[in-house]
Formats: C-alpha cells, sequence, structure tokens
C-alpha cells in the first residue's frame, strides 16, 4: 500500500513527460477555454441588445441544437479521416467566426439574427471538434498512461469551465462585449496551433479494418473485379449506433452516463438554485457556493483517480457511483443545513470525477479505433438529449418541493445501479 501510495504522483504525472500530451492538453483547454468566453459572450451582448431573456434563450438553443445533431457525424468523420485534422479545422474555423462577430460588434452592426446564424455555425463546427478530442488520447499517449491522462485532461477542462466564463465577464466588464469574441478567436487560433504540432502516429487498426485486409489477402484488386463502394455516411453512422446497443458493457457505461447527465443539468441547476432560494435562504451567495463545491469535489475525485491508476472493476464503480448519487440526491432532499448540504455536493461531485476517469480509459482501451469516434458521440448525444429533459422535469417537480425533486432524481439513480449489478458481464469489467 505504501509503495502504490508513494508512486501516485509520478504516476498522474507520467503521461506530463510526453511533448505530444503537453501540447494535445494545452491545446484541448485552450478551446474549452474559448468556449467558455463564447457562452458569456453570446449572452450579454444578446441581452445588451435585446434586454429579452426570451432571445437570449432562443440564441443559445441555436448554439445547442447543431450541436446536437451534428455530433454523430463529427464523430464518424473522426473514424475515417484523422482526428488531428478535424481539431485544427473546428479550432481555426471558430477563430475565423468570433473574429467576424467581434468586428462587427465593434463597428456597431451586430444584430440579433446574426448573432443567431453565428451561434448556429459555432455550434455545427464545434460538433466535429467534441467527439475528436476525446478519441484522440488513444494516439497520443501508451495504454497504460490512458488513465492519468484523462485524468490530466479531465482537470483541464473542469478549471477551463469555471475560469472561462469568469475571465470572459471580466474582458467584458473592462472593455466592451464585442471583445470577448477577439480574444476567443486568439484561444482557438492557439488551441489549432498546439494541435497541428502533435506530431502524428501510426493509426492502430481496429478489428473490422484487420478483417476486411485479411478477406481481401493484401492483394491488389484484379483488372475486372469493381471496387465496392465504401458505407455512406448514414450507414456509417448507423453501424456506430448499432455498435454501441449491441454490446452489453457499452450499453451500461452510456446509460449511466445519460442517467448521470439527466441527474446533473437539472438538480445541479434547478436544483442548487432552489435549494439556495427557498431552503437555505442564502441567495446567490449559496448558490456560488455550491456550485463551486461540486466543480471542487469533481476535481478532486478526477486527480486521485489518475493517481491511483490500475484497472479496476469498471462495472462496479458504475454501480457504485449510481448509487452514491442516488444516496447524495436523497440527502439533498432531507437536509436543510448549510454544511450539510455542501459536504454532499462535495462528495457527489468527488464521486463523479473518480469513476469518469475510468470509464473514459475503459473506453478509449476497449474500443476499435475504427468505431471509437462514433461511440464517444453516440454517448455525447444522449447527454446532450438527456440534460434539456432534465431541466423541463426538474422545474416541474421544484414547484412541489425539493424533496419530490431530489427524490424522484434518487429514485432514477437506485434503478440505475441495481439494472448494472444485474448484469454478469458488466459487473466483471475492467
Amino acid at each position: 500500500m505504501t509503495t502504490t501510495l508513494a508512486g501516485a504522483g509520478p504516476r498522474l504525472w507520467a503521461p506530463a513527460r510526453h511533448r505530444p500530451f503537453r501540447l494535445l492538453w494545452l491545446g484541448q483547454s485552450l478551446s474549452l477555454l474559448g468556449d467558455g468566453f463564447s457562452v458569456v459572450a453570446f449572452s450579454w451582448i444578446t441581452l445588451g441588445l435585446t434586454g429579452s431573456t426570451l432571445t437570449l434563450g432562443y440564441v443559445l438553443a441555436f448554439q445547442a441544437v447543431p450541436r446536437a445533431l451534428l455530433t454523430l457525424v463529427g464523430g464518424t468523420l473522426g473514424d475515417s479521416w484523422s482526428t488531428r485534422t478535424l481539431m485544427i479545422a473546428s479550432s481555426w474555423a471558430r477563430a475565423a467566426l468570433m473574429t467576424v462577430v467581434g468586428l462587427t460588434g465593434l463597428t456597431g452592426h451586430l444584430t440579433v439574427w446574426m448573432l443567431c446564424v453565428a451561434a448556429a455555425l459555432f455550434g455545427a463546427v464545434d460538433a466535429f471538434f467534441q467527439p475528436a478530442r476525446v478519441s484522440i488520447l488513444p494516439s497520443v499517449v501508451d495504454e497504460s498512461l490512458l488513465t492519468p491522462a484523462n485524468a490530466l485532461l479531465g482537470a483541464g477542462s473542469r478549471t477551463a469551465a469555471v475560469v472561462g466564463p469568469a475571465v470572459g465577464g471580466l474582458v467584458i466588464a473592462l472593455t466592451r462585449a464585442p471583445v470577448a469574441f477577439l480574444v476567443d478567436a486568439v484561444c482557438f487560433v492557439l488551441c489549432g496551433w498546439c494541435v497541428s504540432r502533435i506530431g502524428p502516429r501510426a493509426r492502430t487498426q481496429g478489428p473490422v479494418a484487420r478483417k476486411t485486409e485479411a478477406a481481401a489477402g493484401k492483394a491488389e484488386p484484379a483488372a475486372d473485379t469493381v471496387a465496392e463502394r465504401p458505407p455512406s455516411l448514414g450507414a456509417r453512422i448507423r453501424e456506430g449506433v448499432v455498435f454501441t446497443l449491441r454490446d452489453p458493457r457499452l450499453r451500461t457505461i452510456v446509460a449511466l452516463d445519460t442517467a448521470v447527465n439527466f441527474c446533473y443539468a437539472g438538480p445541479f441547476t434547478v436544483g442548487f438554485a432552489t435549494l439556495a432560494d427557498q431552503v437555505l435562504r442564502g441567495g446567490s451567495a449559496t448558490l456560488g457556493v455550491l456550485n463551486g463545491s461540486l466543480a471542487a469535489g469533481a476535481m478532486l475525485g478526477t486527480l486521485v483517480g489518475g493517481a491511483v491508476g490500475g484497472t479496476p472493476r469498471v462495472g462496479l464503480l458504475v454501480a457504485a457511483l449510481a448509487g452514491w448519487l442516488g444516496a447524495g440526491m436523497a440527502v439533498l432532499g432531507l437536509v436543510h443545513s448549510t454544511a450539510g448540504v455542501v459536504a454532499t455536493v462535495l462528495a457527489m461531485g468527488f464521486a463523479i470525477g473518480f469513476q469518469g476517469v475510468f470509464g473514459l480509459s475503459w473506453i478509449q482501451r476497449n474500443i476499435p479505433k475504427d468505431v471509437l469516434g462514433r461511440v464517444i458521440a453516440v454517448d455525447m448525444v444522449l447527454g446532450y438529449a438527456a440534460a434539456p429533459l432534465s431541466l423541463i422535469a426538474c422545474g416541474a417537480l421544484a414547484r412541489v418541493d425539493t424533496l419530490a425533486l431530489f427524490g424522484a432524481v434518487a429514485a432514477v439513480l437506485a434503478l440505475t445501479g441495481l439494472a448494472v449489478l444485474g448484469s454478469r458481464e458488466v459487473r466483471r469489467m475492467r
């Protein structure tokens, strides 16, 4: 045990010794920092132009819907094209778009319809970056470093998610709202540059590609043989969805991720706001403490997961996470003290961060590279779909009381955990 603990620090930082990983970490962090800037910039300038929160909702929806619809396309292209090229192209396209929006805003010609178009284009281009940033990792670090690498990437992304909106708000306060778009563009330019400096490594072929080559005998096609048409984009998307749904282990990981997203979006936004205002009576300051506690717990769990390393029983971790979050939701519905709620939120965040490192590493380690992007995209799309449903459901339940809101979510998580434990194959996952 002493040896394990003594090696935890070096094990966590081992991926950072490799230059390609450092470039990936910096590029991804800059991109997510830019995403945080864009949310604040779009929100502030829309409210400044219209003063309407309804219009703001339309603008943000214009960004979210194309991202959700095109993520499967992005993941599918990443399985046949270079994920590195997709990340570079997406970063520089977003940089160009933000530059145009920022300069248009500074000249005073920016309108609401322009913002809607820009938001839609941003979401569409971003859909090609998100699956690629996850599926590229196995081609950057060795398999033995996937867990600590995911931990460091997760820590960077969580930091960027907090720092991005805060710095974006500061830039707007000190200058003008359109300037935030220009700073945003710089982040995306630097992201593209970092990713472009990652040296290409040989792409490992998955079973599908190897089987195809074996059947062909690696021989040149005969002159009179008609070359078989490559499958269409739609066919490749269907292949990825079917691959994900047929594997019981993948179904479990994806189902839990969807359940966690459902139980994350509503309870940790509508639920936190209701707790802070109506139960704890602490106002916006308490809401900030709750969000900060969740982020801090997730950051700590991510780093601890990377430091521990190894290949634990991921299926049991999945079930434990569902049970732990379910218990936490029940506590949030019953406990009315700020200290108790903060401690519970910290523990829940820790569990999310800890399990997330191992779950993602399991997917990257076990899924063939020629379908990895599509599997990740399916997981992301289901999460995107779960979030608005969660917000609507929790908004309705919050009108009853917080116990109804958190109790219903706790029941969903408890059923998810029991379903996971019901599969022997899933329980034995490593």
